[in-house]
């Protein structure tokens, strides 16, 4: 069973390299996408998202993290039902609605200004994410709101990435 990747700064700077970069600086995306599968029962290889979205969008994705839309697309091109969700208020029942959620969003400490993606769930208790701070080490509750923790963390210009199985 694999087991989801709780923290991208512990990725050993020669493994899983995404563009000319190590995953530990621009692997967000790709880790977001990694642990969204293995939320929906998959056994991904790290290769093989990394490779695929290094060929959506050749020297974007990879040297400057991954592009907004690239997750969604990737996972429609692998038969998944998505559905993207840039209204905030909305994320909580969104969320609840899917199987599993990457969110995007932006983030500010002080004059520095960065991008981050997240796999996220919706679970009994709340909310819950994986590969959220750079000292996470399992699985980061989020409370009852998503919507709400992302106004506390003062994010913005958030996006959600609603996967589902395909219908059989």
């Amino acid at each position: 069973m694999q087991t989801y990747i709780c923290n991208q700064t512990k990725i050993p700077k020669d493994r899983w390299r995404y563009g000319f970069r190590s995953s530990a600086k621009t692997g967000c995306g790709w880790v977001a996408v990694y642990n969204a599968l293995i939320e929906l029962g998959e056994s991904p290889l790290p290769e093989t998202i990394i490779d695929a979205l290094e060929h959506q969008l050749p020297l974007i994705n990879g040297n400057f993290g991954t592009n907004v839309l690239s997750p969604a697309m990737l996972l429609k091109k692998w038969g998944y039902n998505v559905t993207l969700c840039s209204d905030v208020a909305k994320f909580d029942q969104m969320c609840r609605m899917s199987d599993v959620g990457i969110l995007f969003y932006y983030w500010r400490k002080g004059a520095r200004i960065g991008s981050h993606f997240v796999c996220v769930t919706a679970g009994e208790g709340g909310f819950y994410g994986y590969n959220t701070y750079s000292d996470s080490h399992g699985e980061d509750f989020y409370g009852g709101s998503l919507s709400a923790f992302l106004k506390n963390q003062k994010n913005f210009g958030c996006v959600l990435t609603c996967v589902r199985k395909p219908a059989k």
